[in-house]
């Protein structure tokens, strides 16, 4: 039998909605505090499973294997990457199946958005532990953001160029809710400062190739090229493609920012990104010693072959930031509570000090100007300059 779609949508929200009710009495017979990450566990984007992952267990680790003092149950879901249908159809099945507390993960924005609509039928709080794009938080009011918003690393970096006389760019962004954003975000901040955007392209996620875009901008000879792309197999296309064509030499610089040169895939990107200056919120070198005794506890209970990076980061600050919340509900895990309580916790994390904003349930932080070196035969990115207390323009009052 076939069942029309909008009554399937319908039912299914009707049932994770009361579900969701049902289960407390259920959690609290058991204590158990659960928590649904929904992300990529297979396929190129892999790693950002396994950051999140690593991030948590560093977390849980430190405090005993327990959240708030209750024990923890992880229930993991793989999207393999972008497929907000897919992303969708976890968050129904753990809220109604699996009767999570929470659910947390989630790298790429459309999955996010899709998460996002769920989370509010059930009045599940949902951490962001990755997904960048602005309007996440606005969409949803049970999402509040742990990682970084696009706008947030992108503008920065643009306020930074025209310090240091770039007065002309060409921007190149991967086509999808992120890389828009980015553009979008540079454009603002850049042509505010008086810089010209000399030219724009747009490039499909899937596409491996850049040669023929980086011989367009060659053409062209801006002062400079801003780039946003994923993490993962884009950034180094894109780097080796500038490289090849030779427009270092013809004197075009080119900024970016972080995910290009993100730790967990830097020294395998090579010696391509050196010299790279980007804009973000979080590196592996960062000297605080917070951030070393995170990295000291990862390379421990994770090895050496996987840095740990902004996703894992993020991901251990959503546990601190849950149960912050958490000692202000007094254990009460109602949806609305919980949501309320987010507001305004502040910490320190590996990557500097960060708060949630009250306002907009996104992050506020340092976003640090870096550029890549060898530190001890290692690519790093080394830290030089910083905006402090930097919150989500796009968000911000005008």
């Amino acid at each position: 039998m076939v069942i029309k779609s909008k009554l399937a949508a319908w039912l299914a929200c009707a049932s994770a909605v009361g579900l969701a009710a049902a289960g407390v009495t259920a959690h609290a017979a058991d204590d158990t505090l659960r928590i649904g990450v929904i992300a990529s566990y297979s396929g190129p984007y892999a790693d950002y499973g396994k950051q999140f992952d690593n991030g948590i267990a560093i977390w849980l680790k430190e405090h005993g294997g327990k959240l708030a003092g209750r024990k923890v149950e992880i229930i993991k879901k793989d999207t393999a990457g972008a497929a907000p249908d897919l992303a969708k159809r976890f968050a129904q099945e753990l809220v109604v199946r699996n009767k999570v507390n929470f659910l947390a993960g989630i790298d790429f924005s459309p999955n996010a958005y899709a998460v996002g609509a769920v989370a509010a039928e059930a009045k599940i709080p949902t951490i962001v532990m990755n997904a960048a794009s602005s309007a996440i938080t606005t969409r949803s009011p049970y999402a509040a953001r742990t990682s970084f918003t696009v706008q947030q690393v992108s503008a920065p970096m643009a306020q930074w160029a025209l310090k240091n006389g770039i007065k002309e760019v060409y921007t190149v962004v991967a086509d999808y809710a992120s890389g828009v954003d980015a553009e979008s975000a540079f454009k603002k901040a850049f042509t505010a400062g008086g810089g010209k955007i000399v030219n724009s392209v747009r490039t499909p996620m899937n596409n491996p190739d850049f040669s023929a875009y980086v011989q367009r901008i060659k053409d062209d000879k801006p002062q400079a090229v801003f780039i946003f792309f994923p993490s993962g197999v884009q950034p180094p296309a894109f780097l080796k493609a500038f490289k090849e064509r030779g427009l270092e030499e013809a004197g075009i610089k080119l900024i970016a920012t972080g995910e290009a040169t993100d730790d967990s895939y830097l020294e395998a990107t090579g010696d391509v990104a050196l010299g790279l200056v980007t804009s973000h919120h979080y590196s592996y070198a960062h000297a605080s010693p917070k951030n070393q005794k995170f990295v000291k506890d990862f390379s421990t209970q994770f090895g050496d072959k996987l840095r740990p990076s902004y996703f894992a980061v993020a991901a251990y600050d959503g546990m601190a930031a849950l149960d912050a919340a958490l000692a202000k509900t007094k254990g009460d895990v109602n949806g609305d509570k919980v949501m309320e309580a987010l507001k305004g916790v502040a910490f320190e994390s590996p990557r500097g000090p960060i708060a949630i904003d009250p306002a907009t349930r996104d992050i506020v932080q340092t976003v640090y100007i870096r550029r890549v070196e060898k530190v001890n035969g290692k690519l790093v990115n080394v830290e030089f300059d910083q905006f402090d207390k930097v919150k989500d323009p796009e968000k911000e009052a005008p």
